[in-house]
C-alpha cells in the first residue's frame, strides 16, 4: 500500500497505516508542483529585497531585526539548533513517524516554500523506516511543535540522533545506512522543517484511532454488564430514542439492542421496572462521547491537510503573509475535550463493574465468587477500576485553559497543546484497562446464569474471553486475567470477533 500526499485528502486511518503499519508513501503528482510552484515564489520575494519574517528577518522577538542576504542560509540551520531543546522521555516510533507523515502532508499544501529536494527527506526517512530520537517535552504546541519538530529535523541536518533497524545511532549515520545524504537548507526551509503542530497532530490522529476501537469495546462490555443483570430492554428501545435525535446516543442503543439479541438471560423477567441510570442511560452516557470523538475527529482532519506554517506564501498572488498558522489551539481543546468524552467512558465501566459486583444490586454471589469469607473474589479488582478513573479525573483537567508568555511577550498566549495530547494518551490506556475488568467481571456473572445464555453478541465476547481467562472458582492472582483481556482489547481480538457475528458496530 502506498499512500499520496497532495496536502488535502489525509486521513486518520492513513495516518495508522504509515505510523503503526509502515505503508509506503509518496508525494502525489498534484503534491509536488504545489511545492515547486510555491518555491519560485519565495525566491521571487527574496530576490526583490522584501522583508519576510524568518526568511529574510529574526524571529520571535528578534523579527525587527534584518539579516543579511548572505547570512539568511546561516539563519536556517541556526534555527532548528536553537530550538531543539526537548527533554523528557523519547517518543515512540508511532508518534515520530506520525509527526513526519503529517509535516509532509502539510508541506504538500503548497505554501510553506521549502524545496521539494527538502520536502523529501521526510518521505524517504519514512521509507527507510529511520525516525528520528524526539523528546517529548517542551513544546507549547503554539509557535508550532517547535522543539520536538526541531530533534527532528537535525537528524536530516547530519546531527542528532535517530534510530534506524532498532539501533540508535548518530544522525549522519542513520543517514548514511539509510542510503539517505544530509540535507542544505537554504531561504525559509529551517522554519519550513519546524513551524508546526504536526507532533501533536500525529499523536492526535493516532489516538483517535485508539479511541474508536475503546468506544466499540465500551458497547460490547456495557452490553455484557445489562445482560448479566438482567436489564430491563425498555431503556434501549428505538422509539424512545428517536425522539431524542442525538446521534451517539441513537447509536449506542442500537448497538446495545443489536449485541443483546436473543438473550435468555434478559428473556428471563427479573420483575424490574427499570434499571439504576449506570445501565439504564448507557445510550446517554456513551452517546455523547460518540458525539465527542466526531468532533474531534473532524477537527484533527481539518488540521492535517491544513498550512500550518508562518509565514505562508500564496503563488497566485506573489506575497507572503505572516500570522498564526502554527497555533495549536484548535488541537489542544479537542484532545482536552477528547480526555473528558473517554474518561466518562471509564466512569461508566467502573460502576457498571461496581452494580455486578455488589450482591444487593446484582443478585449474584458477593464478589462473584462462592465461599463468602475466605475468598475475596472481584473485590480488589473494581479498587483497581476506582484507581484508575480517579486518576483520569486529574488527568481530564483541561490543558489549554492554561498560558506562560515566552519570547520576551511576543509570544504571549501559548495553547499547551502537547500536554492535552500526553494527557489523552494516559487516559485511554487506563479506559482499556478499566473496560477489561468490567469484561472480566460481566463473564463471571454470565456464569453465574447458567444454563441461560447472553445475546448474540455478547455471548461471542463472553467465549473469547473464556478462552483465554477461566471462570474465578477460588481466588487467585488477578493482574494476569486483567491484562490478559486488556490485551484482548489492544489487540482487537474481542471487537473482531463480535463484528463478525453481528456485523460492524460503526460510530457512524
Amino acid at each position: 500500500m502506498t499512500i499520496y500526499l497532495d496536502g488535502e485528502s489525509l486521513t486518520i486511518e492513513q495516518v495508522e497505516d504509515v505510523a503503526r503499519h509502515r505503508a509506503k508513501v509518496e508525494f502525489s503528482e498534484k503534491g509536488k508542483r504545489n511545492i515547486e510552484r510555491c518555491r519560485e515564489v519565495v525566491q521571487k520575494l527574496v530576490d526583490s529585497g522584501a522583508a519576510i519574517y524568518g526568511v529574510t528577518t529574526g524571529i520571535g522577538e528578534f523579527a525587527r531585526i534584518r539579516i543579511k542576504p548572505e547570512d539568511s542560509v546561516e539563519l536556517q540551520r541556526r534555527i532548528i539548533y536553537s530550538h531543539a531543546a526537548g527533554t523528557g522521555d523519547i517518543q515512540p516510533e508511532e508518534a515520530v513517524r506520525a509527526a513526519m507523515l503529517c509535516r509532509a502532508n502539510t508541506l504538500a499544501k503548497g505554501y510553506s516554500g521549502v524545496r521539494l529536494s527538502t520536502a523529501q527527506v521526510f518521505v524517504d526517512a519514512l521509507n527507510a523506516n529511520l525516525y528520528p530520537v524526539v523528546y517529548e517535552k517542551g513544546s507549547l504546541g503554539t509557535s508550532g511543535d517547535l522543539s520536538p519538530l526541531s530533534q527532528l529535523a537535525v537528524v536530516f541536518l547530519g546531527e542528532g540522533e535517530a534510530f534506524y533497524q532498532g539501533e540508535r545511532l548518530p544522525g549522519k549515520e542513520a543517514l548514511r545506512r539509510a542510503g539517505m545524504k544530509p540535507i542544505d537548507l537554504t531561504y525559509k526551509e529551517g522554519l519550513g522543517l519546524i513551524n508546526g503542530s504536526q507532533m501533536c497532530t500525529g499523536e492526535a490522529a493516532l489516538l483517535l484511532t485508539d479511541a474508536r476501537r475503546l468506544l466499540k469495546n465500551a458497547f460490547i462490555a456495557s452490553a455484557m454488564t445489562i445482560d448479566a443483570l438482567k436489564g430491563v430492554p425498555k431503556a434501549y428501545d428505538a422509539r424512545l430514542h428517536a425522539v431524542r435525535p442525538y446521534r451517539g446516543q441513537n447509536l449506542v442503543a442500537k448497538h446495545l439492542r443489536t449485541l443483546m439479541a436473543d438473550s435468555e438471560i434478559i428473556a428471563e423477567k427479573s420483575g424490574k421496572v427499570q434499571d439504576g441510570y449506570s445501565m439504564r442511560c448507557t445510550p446517554q452516557v456513551l452517546g455523547p462521547s460518540v458525539d465527542a470523538w466526531h468532533y474531534a475527529t473532524s477537527q484533527i482532519a481539518i488540521e492535517m491537510n491544513s498550512a500550518a506554517d508562518n509565514p505562508l506564501f500564496f503563488p497566485e498572488d506573489n506575497v507572503h503573509l505572516a500570522g498564526g498558522n502554527f497555533h495549536g489551539q484548535c488541537i489542544g481543546m479537542v484532545m482536552d475535550f477528547l480526555a473528558i468524552a473517554m474518561s466518562e467512558v471509564a466512569n461508566l465501566s467502573e460502576r457498571h463493574t461496581n452494580r455486578l459486583l455488589n450482591p444487593a444490586l446484582s443478585g449474584l454471589p458477593d464478589f462473584l465468587v462462592e465461599g463468602r469469607g475466605l475468598n475475596s473474589g472481584l473485590m480488589v479488582a473494581q479498587y483497581t477500576a476506582a484507581a484508575l478513573v480517579s486518576e483520569n479525573k486529574v488527568f481530564a483537567h483541561p490543558a489549554t485553559v492554561d498560558s506562560i508568555s515566552v519570547s520576551a511577550d511576543q509570544e504571549d498566549h501559548v495553547a499547551m497543546t502537547p500536554i492535552a495530547v500526553r494527557k489523552c494518551r494516559e487516559i485511554l490506556k487506563n479506559v482499556r484497562a478499566v473496560l477489561a475488568i468490567e469484561m472480566m467481571s460481566a463473564a463471571q456473572a454470565v456464569d453465574f446464569r447458567k444454563p441461560l445464555k447472553p445475546g448474540k453478541g455478547t455471548r461471542v465476547a463472553y467465549e473469547v474471553i473464556r478462552r483465554h481467562v477461566p471462570h474465578l472458582q477460588d481466588d487467585r492472582v488477578l493482574y494476569p486475567d486483567i491484562n490478559r483481556i486488556a490485551a484482548l482489547i489492544r489487540e482487537n481480538t474481542i471487537l473482531k470477533a463480535v463484528e463478525e457475528k453481528v456485523g460492524e458496530l460503526g460510530l457512524e
